[in-house]
């Protein structure tokens, strides 16, 4: 069952490392994406996801 988690965990991180390189975010405080926990990857990408225009590229309305 541990090696399932640690799987879903990564695929998690590479769908929003690639999400936030879309946002054209490559770095948080001198630290490159892969460096970072899921944690801060799901906060860094809410942040720039709530300050996403809906009209925009990254938006829910195209």
């Amino acid at each position: 069952m541990g090696n399932i988690l640690r799987k879903a965990i990564e695929d998690r991180r590479k769908k929003l490392i690639e999400k936030l390189i879309a946002f054209k975010v490559y770095k948080k405080d001198d630290k490159q994406l892969l460096e970072l926990s899921l944690t801060e990857l799901e906060n860094e990408y809410r942040r720039f996801q709530s300050h996403s225009h809906p009209h925009s590229d990254f938006g829910s309305i195209k």
